[in-house]
């Protein structure tokens, strides 16, 4: 993906219509002001839970290794009132290695970047760094997708898909985002995907943009054997932002709130 490519799809990000309506920002604000701060939210991108808990009195510090996104962040700060943005802090980092000098009362990793680490050597990685920062009787959480048996062996995925509106960039274009499955490794648990951007500028003209990156999946007692390994105690697992246990509701999430041991 070059930069032109890397740029437009932090710019699309906040405007995707699925994106607005999640519930994790509750989920997350509320979890924050509980805890009281500071917080470390890794993979803040453009801030989407960021900016909301800063705006709920809580300190957070964002963490991102995509400085598009994270510009895209500074542009949204920008326009919030001055105590808003002198409880953030924005920070260039890799999830997997870094060191921030302080501790934080909770950790979280809304909207699945921990997908993004495709080995079990860069999941410990992270973990470790995460137990490093977090407080006693401070909480991690971390949130992916539940893998689903009846998806992975359907093949129609290779398919480009998508039922997503289309959407209204501010200076015209039109913007649909579909999507495919370009390879699945059952080995590795390793998903080759593509995101895929058909952009109409507002005299017609059309471009297509395609992001594609590796995801690996983890199912439930995966991730609990790797946490528990990593030094981390299960507090609750929930099948989604609405607190409900796992297994009770629709299970397309796993939620892991956590303490550090």
């Amino acid at each position: 993906m070059n930069t032109k490519e890397r740029k437009s799809i932090a710019e699309f990000y906040d405007h995707f219509i699925p994106y607005r309506d999640r519930a994790d920002v509750k989920f997350f604000v509320d979890l924050a002001v509980e805890n009281g701060g500071p917080v470390l939210e890794i993979g803040c991108g453009t801030g989407r839970v960021l900016i909301p808990t800063a705006r709920a009195g809580i300190e957070i510090v964002g963490l991102d290794l995509a400085e598009d996104m994270l510009a895209v962040c500074r542009r949204h700060l920008d326009q919030e009132d001055e105590p808003t943005r002198a409880r953030t802090r924005l920070v260039v980092a890799d999830m997997r290695d870094f060191d921030l000098g302080r501790q934080f009362t909770l950790i979280t990793t809304p909207f699945r970047p921990f997908e993004h680490l495709i080995t079990v050597q860069d999941q410990m990685a992270c973990l470790a760094c995460v137990h490093r920062h977090l407080a006693p009787g401070g909480r991690f959480v971390l949130d992916m997708p539940n893998p689903s048996i009846t998806q992975l062996a359907d093949d129609r995925c290779l398919q480009e898909t998508g039922d997503e509106p289309e959407f209204t960039m501010p200076d015209g274009r039109r913007v649909r985002r579909r999507q495919r499955v370009v390879s699945k490794d059952l080995i590795r648990q390793v998903n080759e995907f593509e995101l895929i951007y058909h952009v109409t500028d507002a005299d017609g003209r059309e471009e297509r943009l395609v992001y594609r990156f590796p995801r690996r999946y983890l199912f439930r007692y995966e991730a609990e054997h790797l946490l528990a390994r990593a030094g981390f105690r299960v507090e609750a697992l929930y099948s989604g932002y609405t607190g409900r246990p796992y297994g009770t509701v629709d299970d397309r999430e796993l939620v892991f709130v956590t303490t550090k041991v």
